[in-house]
């Protein structure tokens, strides 16, 4: 091999790694900025999540408040001294003393077949 041709090995050879360390540099240059912008979005869409997650619990303590006002209401509503008022004041009703009390009993009858 000649001198000339070592060194257009030596010579190949170096501008393939500097082709390569190119590529490399280009490659890096590129990934950067796309992960920043892929690091963006994400936040973006975690910040979106993280404000519905707020609302829901909102709504949900609003709820929970909400049920409990409605337990206390059906809780009065359905006291048996409010129930007794309005049988008595109401609708005229009153207890039935022993005497007013009737009982039917009814003989269930045996099929023969």
């Amino acid at each position: 091999m000649s001198d000339n041709t070592k060194v257009k090995k030596v010579f190949k050879s170096a501008s393939v790694k500097n082709g390569f360390k190119t590529i490399f540099y280009i490659v890096i240059a590129i990934m950067i900025p796309g992960l920043l912008i892929l690091n963006a979005i994400q936040a973006e869409r975690y910040m979106k999540i993280q404000r519905e997650v707020e609302e829901l619990e909102k709504k949900q303590i609003k709820l929970v408040e909400e049920n409990k006002k409605l337990i206390t209401d059906i809780s009065l509503l359905s006291s048996a001294q409010r129930i007794g008022n309005i049988a008595e004041n109401e609708l005229d009703m009153h207890k039935a003393e022993t005497e007013e009390i009737v009982r039917v009993e009814m003989n269930k009858k045996s099929e023969s077949k």
